[in-house]
């Protein structure tokens, strides 16, 4: 009699025994865990990851829409990208980019492919994939390109800074534009890591507010003044709140200073998923456009946004936070550095009020 086989299981591994067999000693025949496959979707988005974060809404519309799907998605950081084993909404599989990915996507037959990447290599890659349909980007000509129509509009606003500012599309719709779905309010997808321990010394039995100091090197153009994070500090420690302030390795001996200035606690810095919890033990997180922000987004925290040289309209906050930008506005469009210190005019004394807000509307 042949052996029965369930290749289509979502749980059927083909290198090694399914989780099922091992855990309850069933196999194919009679499973009650079988849970067939019945289309392959691939997502690619490599980088930052902020972006990478912030495209997770996609999850949602796919797993309502294609439950028996079974979802990869191929990134730099598969840290943050959500598993089914801690979200419902997660993905089965998240892959490192790299020559080993890129053999597994090439050998496996993909009903959707979604590119919402420019990056030639990835560009280049989608070139290669078996796949029924795809979205997003793909190479022509050895440059990237827009696959069809729907892609359109985002391929022009990242190359023409004009249309880009004429945008009023927020990055969630804009992504579900590019996949033929309409947006509907769909949230972040993201594990609050709440197997990590925290540090001691979180400030307990006041609302927590978290200041996130830095940003990416290559844009120095959105870093807000040290000193204006001091000011802001005491301000809120004299109103009563707590204050923790966060940052990476870059913004270490900077912390470690505005702590000492201010009085707010200070921690120092962690590996990503230990990050992810302690943001998540923030009632309100202060932040210039960073990874830290749609960490904040993705567990539903509300934000008080620094925001000067992007357009305000891409930014989905869910009705949990506002922006403040400079007044007069800068004019340095996208530009890593700031010819006018813009930040320096969004002062403490505004964000404290932006501040409060935010703690009276939770």
């Amino acid at each position: 009699m042949p052996y029965l086989l369930h290749r289509d299981c979502r749980h059927f591994r083909g290198d090694l025994p399914c989780k099922p067999h091992k855990i309850h000693g069933v196999i194919c025949e009679g499973c009650s865990h079988y849970d067939p496959v019945n289309k392959r979707i691939l997502i690619i988005k490599l980088a930052a990851v902020g972006d990478v974060v912030r495209t997770t809404p996609l999850l949602r519309r796919l797993r309502k829409d294609y439950p028996q799907a079974w979802i990869s998605w191929l990134t730099q950081t598969p840290d943050v990208i959500p598993t089914r084993a801690a979200e419902a909404d997660g993905v089965d599989e998240a892959l490192r980019w790299g020559y080993d990915s890129s053999l597994v996507v090439e050998g496996t037959t993909w009903d959707w492919v979604i590119l919402l990447d420019k990056d030639r290599e990835a560009c280049a890659l989608v070139n290669g994939l078996k796949a029924s349909k795809r979205s997003g980007f793909h190479l022509e000509n050895g440059r990237p390109a827009p696959v069809n129509e729907l892609a359109l509009s985002k391929f022009l606003t990242g190359i023409d800074d004009k249309l880009n500012q004429a945008n009023r599309l927020t990055y969630p719709q804009e992504i579900f534009k590019i996949c033929g779905l309409e947006w509907n309010g769909e949230e972040y997808v993201l594990d609050p890591c709440r197997e990590q321990a925290l540090p001691e010394g979180i400030p307990q039995g006041k609302p927590l507010i978290g200041l996130n100091t830095g940003c990416a090197p290559r844009w120095s153009s959105r870093l807000w003044p040290e000193q204006h994070w001091i000011d802001l500090a005491i301000g809120l420690k004299k109103k009563g709140f707590g204050v923790l302030a966060l940052g990476g390795p870059i913004e270490h001996e900077k912390n470690r200073r505005i702590a000492v200035a201010s009085g707010a606690s200070y921690l120092g810095h962690f590996p990503m998923r230990q990050f992810i919890r302690l943001v998540g033990e923030c009632d309100v997180l202060v932040t210039a456009v960073t990874m830290a922000m749609h960490l904040a987004i993705g567990q539903q925290k509300r934000l008080v946004l620094f925001n000067n040289i992007f357009n305000r309209h891409e930014f989905e906050l869910y009705g949990r936070g506002e922006i403040l930008e400079p007044n007069p506005p800068c004019g340095c469009f996208f530009k890593a550095v700031c010819e006018h210190d813009s930040m320096s005019r969004i002062t403490p004394a505004e964000t404290l009020a932006a501040v409060e807000r935010q703690v009276q509307a939770l």
